[in-house]
């Protein structure tokens, strides 16, 4: 499977996993904040930052009541209409270049998810690399349509999609000129329990529409992530904040920098330990033979005295003859006088 390129960043299943911190509402509005938490996930170590564009009008209709009031006892945002919570959580639009700055300065990538066509010709004024699609629209087929006619690489993450949803997504982002496609596996809770997050998942997403996958986590912590590697992920997306007591949208389930620095070092080291299929000793290996077990003598003999349990034992280091010879070896004669701690050879016997 070919490797994908952002802004000369490689991914694929022959580089290491792909890092993004996703800032979404965490910034509390605050344009101070936003670029703090750009420095905090560059020095973490993240290959990528990204945003969310969208506006509160733009996402839902301004009713506080019925469908567009959440309810729920379970959800963090219950007591927020959708509308209230977009306003709450969205990122000025012109917070968008200094923020794309910042992240350039610093080496990683910026980029963002649209949530509708302005968002996407707003995107396009600024060049940047790529497109997240999130999970409540990869349905929105004349979004898809719309951003992969960008002819930029896209990343969709697949919560809720069924075969069929996606099957049409992929088809319509592939027709429409995406060459370049990614999918996160994704459980659209938050947060997410580890037992609800299915990633065997992810082999089966990458053959079945022969494209890279990876994750967008929201369990607490980094072992559904770094489990996620030895399944071929090769992109890995977490919510980023300064500091969960700082409160935010989407805090509770965020990643803090020393988390995130550690997310960084143990998906490495995962990928790192996949290598290939291997038996037999490699080369790093080769000094550690000659602490196997062999037979060794392990009393003074004279020569014609005879080898029995109490003169031959299997012991450690490796240098003398296989511990598989033990039994043929015993009853022999040796045709010399042997010091106790002589490796067993076929030499020493008559």
């Amino acid at each position: 499977m070919k490797g994908i390129n952002i802004s000369d960043k490689k991914i694929g299943e022959k580089q290491s996993p792909f890092i993004v911190a996703e800032m979404s509402g965490n910034h509390n509005q605050s344009l101070e904040k936003a670029l703090k938490i750009v420095d905090a996930a560059a020095e973490a170590g993240v290959d990528a930052l990204k945003i969310q564009t969208y506006t509160a009008d733009t996402m839902t209709l301004d009713i506080s009541e019925g469908e567009f009031f959440i309810s729920d006892p379970q959800s963090l945002w219950e007591g927020n209409s959708l509308y209230n919570l977009y306003q709450q959580a969205y990122t000025p639009w012109e917070w968008h270049k200094p923020i794309f700055d910042r992240c350039k300065e610093l080496g990683i990538i910026g980029f963002s998810t649209p949530f509708d066509d302005t968002a996407v010709d707003f995107l396009e004024t600024l060049d940047v690399p790529c497109y997240k699609i999130a999970s409540f629209e990869n349905t929105d087929i004349p979004l898809i349509r719309k951003v992969a006619k960008t002819g930029k690489p896209m990343i969709i993450s697949t919560g809720m999609a069924t075969v069929a949803e996606l099957d049409e997504t992929v088809r319509t982002a592939r027709e429409s000129g995406c060459e370049e496609l990614i999918l996160l596996k994704c459980t659209s809770t938050y947060p997410t329990t580890p037992e609800n997050t299915n990633i065997l998942t992810i082999p089966h997403l990458r053959d079945l529409f022969d494209a890279q996958v990876g994750l967008s986590d929201h369990t607490m912590g980094i072992g559904v992530a770094v489990a996620s590697i030895a399944l071929s992920a090769t992109v890995i997306e977490k919510h980023f904040t300064l500091s969960r007591a700082d409160g935010g949208v989407d805090s509770a389930f965020s990643m803090e920098p020393e988390e995130m620095r550690q997310l960084v070092i143990e998906t490495k080291r995962a990928w790192q330990a996949l290598g290939k299929i291997s038996y037999g000793v490699t080369e790093a290996e080769k000094k550690s033979l000659m602490y196997r077990r062999s037979l060794y003598i392990a009393q003074d003999m004279k020569k014609g005295d005879i080898l029995k349990p109490e003169n031959l034992r299997t012991i450690r280091p490796g240098l003398g003859l296989a511990p598989k010879y033990y039994d043929v070896l015993l009853g022999k004669v040796v045709r010399q006088d042997v010091k106790k701690g002589t490796p067993m050879s076929w030499e020493i016997l008559a």
